[in-house]
């Protein structure tokens, strides 16, 4: 399978989902945006990470995480998303020591926020790109209409969110009450905890 890379578009908080955030990536030799729903201390973590004066007096769990793998040696060469179940994205970190390549399971939100740390690529495959790609138009300021946003942008417009959020949303509707309870103990169990939060939103709007 032929893997796509990808770029972060923008970040914008989500209208629907208490305490969650929507990530675009953007294909980059093409016009498709991969949508996801991260929570909110990854957005931060990313957003930090993407603006380059922001500095926290103290290291987020994602700098630890860096400043621990400089102290050993350890690279994150690439991040790849390999993986998208009912609504969900799993990603590997490939990383490197001592010339020796390791494969690291982690959430896509994680991945994507040490990306940016390391400096590392992302991709994801051609067929998951077909599967949950879309087509959008991501508005730049309104103050400055002619100029795109660039890679390290974190603003995109409302109407864009609403219509990734249309994309992304997991369809529990149809599930009972006790459905969503099994469910959620099954994604907790999983350590599934994107899944989680979402069907705990569903759980909470009912």
């Amino acid at each position: 399978m032929s893997l796509v890379r990808l770029n972060i578009k923008g970040i914008s908080y989500s209208q629907t989902q208490n305490g969650a955030y929507a990530l675009i990536l953007n294909e980059v030799d093409g016009d498709r945006k991969l949508p996801i729903v991260i929570g909110a201390f990854e957005a931060q973590s990313i957003a930090i990470a993407l603006e380059k004066e922001i500095r926290p007096p103290r290291p987020l769990t994602h700098d630890l995480f860096k400043n621990f793998a400089d102290r050993f040696d350890i690279v994150v060469k690439q991040v790849i998303i390999h993986k998208l179940v009912d609504g969900v994205f799993y990603s590997s970190l490939i990383c490197e020591r001592d010339k020796i390549e390791e494969i690291i399971d982690a959430r896509t939100s994680d991945a994507i926020a040490l990306a940016l740390r390391f400096k590392a690529p992302i991709f994801t495959y051609k067929n998951i790109l077909d599967k949950a790609g879309i087509y959008l138009k991501v508005n730049p300021k309104k103050d400055d209409e002619e100029q795109d946003l660039d890679q390290d942008s974190i603003l995109v417009d409302d109407m864009v969110v609403e219509e990734i959020e249309a994309s992304i949303k997991d369809n529990y509707m149809d599930k009972s009450l006790q459905e969503l309870h099994t469910l959620l103990d099954e994604a907790v169990n999983n350590e599934d905890y994107e899944k989680a939060a979402k069907i705990r939103d569903e759980i909470d709007k009912r």
